[in-house]
């Protein structure tokens, strides 16, 4: 990560939207910053009304070089991060939506033939992978490696192959035009142009859909363990999911939490044997099934208060009491760009052929969005290679 993004300072409250968005912006391009919540902290008020004439004036969000930035959009963050949002040219021979390890596998084989190739990602490069904070399965790396240095290797590999990289860039439509060539468009109404478009825009975090969540994400209710989690030393935490991730998650978390907690909904846990009795050993670790989240409380803080549950077997119902929630209960994939144009199964993911194209010629889709994929970085990055092998199969095919 860049030294000179570390020490950017934002000033907000729990209840503003505009601060909500900026820093999640800031977590989706995996820039550090310090959080300041002047409502909680007020001794900071009087900075902010220094900064901004008297005016509390939130988010106000200060740099490293001295500059500040007040409600700002998106794109004036991206502008002062120097992220690039818009392409040098308008067309391209093919055209990759997602940033992580498929994409920028694809991305890698295809620059090294001479493809001119253009990825569009609307994070931080890595995807999952790059939130990690370690990769201990991903072959060559024997001492395992940092999700971030994993997704920056990635990045750099990329563009030493001439691809160009588009981030804080969000595609929300892909045509075909009447010339035959297709058109991918950005939210900031950018259009370009390809022969080829490879979907590889993975997937994202499941949400529990209980009253109080949407209010409480960012502040008590979390998604990645390791971009949270640090907030919690000395506290108590609830992970949700008995799965793979939900084990893994919560072991890490005892790094900050003097305690956590796993809640299943199902009867059993679906964690591996090694996971399970891993968390068993621990005094600081305790696992519930065929429990329900139904509500999350809020305080006076606009925080959590306590989570409602309700045992499946006896319908009881139970409040605990914990500082925060972290969810881990499976993905969902990013096709909203392809809905109603290509098919899908039953929970989104897109459906394509042996050579992972796409019932529309020339879309191809291949990760995490796939339907079928193992939903491993390894598998991952295989499935990029393969997209760009059969994409070059298929721009010789069209000439």
């Amino acid at each position: 990560m860049n030294n000179q993004t570390e020490n950017i300072t934002v000033y907000s409250t729990t209840w503003c939207s505009d601060c909500k968005r900026a820093k999640k912006f800031f977590g989706e391009q995996r820039i550090a910053y310090t959080n300041i919540d002047i409502e909680e902290k007020p001794e900071f008020i009087e900075i902010v009304e220094k900064i901004n004439g008297g005016k509390r004036s939130v988010p106000t969000i200060v740099f490293p070089d001295g500059s500040v930035l007040v409600e700002p959009t998106n794109a004036e963050l991206a502008e002062k991060l120097g992220l690039q949002t818009e392409a040098k040219r308008s067309f391209y021979d093919v055209i990759i939506i997602g940033g992580g390890p498929t994409g920028l596998t694809a991305a890698i084989y295809l620059a090294r033939e001479g493809i001119e190739t253009l990825v569009i990602e609307r994070g931080a490069l890595g995807g999952q992978a790059g939130m990690t904070q370690s990769m201990e399965n991903f072959p060559g790396f024997d001492q395992g490696i940092p999700g971030s240095e994993f997704a920056d290797r990635l990045g750099r590999q990329a563009r030493r192959f001439g691809v160009e990289i588009l981030q804080a860039a969000d595609v929300t439509q892909i045509e075909r035009e009447e010339s035959g060539y297709l058109c991918v468009t950005t939210r900031n109404k950018k259009n370009y142009g390809s022969k080829a478009v490879l979907v590889a825009s993975g997937a994202h975090y499941r949400r529990l859909g209980v009253p109080g969540e949407d209010s409480l994400v960012g502040s008590s209710v979390h998604f990645c363990a390791t971009c949270d989690g640090a907030f919690y030393f000395g506290k108590d935490l609830l992970v949700v999911g008995g799965g793979n991730s939900g084990f893994e998650e919560g072991l890490f978390l005892t790094k900050f939490a003097k305690r956590v907690d796993i809640v299943e909904f199902m009867p059993e846990v679906r964690a591996s044997k090694i996971l399970q009795d891993k968390i068993a050993s621990l005094p600081n670790m305790n696992v519930t099934v065929n429990h329900e989240v139904f509500e999350l409380k809020i305080n006076d803080r606009k925080r959590l208060k306590s989570v409602i549950v309700k045992d499946r077997g006896t319908g009881e119902i139970k409040e605990w009491v914990y500082d925060g929630i972290f969810i881990f209960i499976g993905l969902d994939p990013n096709s909203e760009i392809l809905k109603n144009k290509v098919d899908m199964d039953p929970h989104g993911f897109i459906i394509t052929d042996k050579t992972l194209q796409t019932k529309i010629k020339g879309v191809y889709a291949a990760g995490d969005v796939r339907s079928g994929s193992t939903k491993q970085a390894a598998a991952a990055a295989g499935e990029g290679a393969t997209a760009a092998l059969m994409i070059r199969d298929y721009l010789k095919e069209i000439g």
